[in-house]
């Protein structure tokens, strides 16, 4: 499933048990609630653990963030595994100046990832 909004993709797609959420483009104000929206849609009937995959998010604002934060929050409170993986550059550097990082594990790769939740 593909889902596109103003300048954001996600793409689901399930994996060795999990469910990994692919991002493509960028979250800002004017589509933050969206991205929530979409990404809750798509771990709200799943049982498996989740992997967010930001390799091709090239920004993320608070609202993002904020998006995410939810998300993890909902996930623990069912006590479903929520990590990130493949963030570079500036997306990395938001998520460690903001102590994201500490909150929500973040692996190098995709497979790494996967393996880390699931194994």
């Amino acid at each position: 499933m593909v889902i596109q909004n103003n300048q954001v993709k996600l793409q689901a797609n399930q994996a060795e048990g999990a469910l990994v959420i692919s991002v493509t483009g960028q979250v800002h104000g004017l589509n933050a609630r969206e991205f929530h929206d979409k990404l809750y849609k798509e771990i709200i009937d799943s049982d498996s653990p989740v992997v967010l995959d930001l390799e091709n998010l090239t920004y993320i604002n608070s609202a993002g963030l904020r998006s995410i934060l939810l998300v993890a929050k909902r996930l623990k409170g069912r006590n479903t595994r929520f990590v990130l993986c493949c963030l570079y550059g500036p997306v990395k550097e938001i998520f460690e100046i903001t102590a994201f990082d500490k909150i929500i594990d973040m692996f190098k790769s995709r497979s790494d990832a996967i393996a880390a939740i699931t194994g």
